[in-house]
């Protein structure tokens, strides 16, 4: 029942989409919007084309959105949140730690990111910090975006990944979950042609000279992150 919105009565809750590939995270959430009196569920989704059939049904005003979805990082979702549903405002939730992700997600257009394990209450705040015209990071999360940007030169001479656009991070970061080119496309509904592109530019941007380097080090990096 993921793409269907729930029934309510019209008030002045705000409303929210949860866009997850998890039915347990999304019914873990539900559940605490449901105890709080300024707040409800008005749609569920678990990928992407989901989320924006729900957007044009239900009309929320928050997406809380993750970060890692089926097809997608959730990166383009945002930026289609944005683009498409501009009155929408976006809250990533992601079990990805990092202020690298964070960054990201806000210049897509988000208002706010949380990380997973600082649970479900950490999301309601972030849902009435927005509402109240905010900018929400966790102050864990903060911390660290203070940190990288006062270390900005290092890091990015240390981490050359932060030099793929965002698209081409979702492209190396499928090569790393072992998937062909044609995949790739029909996943990121682009052509083959085009993830080809894209394999060249990370491979020009990464230092790096051959398919069989590229798939290796796509791999290290899915593999350390999810280890994070």
């Amino acid at each position: 029942m993921a793409d269907s919105p729930h029934i309510a009565e019209t008030d002045k809750r705000t409303r929210i989409l949860l866009v997850d590939d998890h039915p347990i995270v999304r019914q873990g959430i539900s559940l605490l919007v449901d105890q709080e009196p300024d707040m409800m569920v008005c749609a569920e989704a678990d990928s992407a084309p989901a989320a924006l059939r729900a957007l044009e049904k239900a009309r929320p005003d928050v997406a809380v959105v993750d970060l890692t979805l089926k097809e997608s990082l959730g990166l383009e979702l945002v930026k289609d949140i944005r683009a498409r549903f501009p009155e929408v405002l976006v809250l990533v939730y992601s079990m990805r730690d990092e202020s690298f992700y964070a960054e990201r997600v806000l210049r897509a257009g988000a208002r706010g990111y949380v990380t997973k394990e600082e649970g479900g209450r950490t999301v309601l705040e972030g849902v009435r910090r927005i509402m109240q015209g905010q900018v929400f990071l966790s102050e864990k999360m903060a911390s660290k975006m203070l940190g990288r940007i006062v270390g900005t030169g290092r890091q990015e001479l240390g981490d050359p990944i932060q030099k793929l656009s965002d698209r081409e991070l979702e492209v190396f970061e499928m090569i790393g979950q072992g998937l062909p080119t044609r995949e790739i496309a029909e996943r990121l509904h682009l052509s083959p042609k085009t993830v080809d592109s894209h394999r060249e530019h990370i491979k020009e941007k990464l230092q790096i000279d051959s398919a069989t380097e590229l798939l290796k080090h796509a791999i290290e990096w899915v593999r350390h992150r999810k280890g994070m």
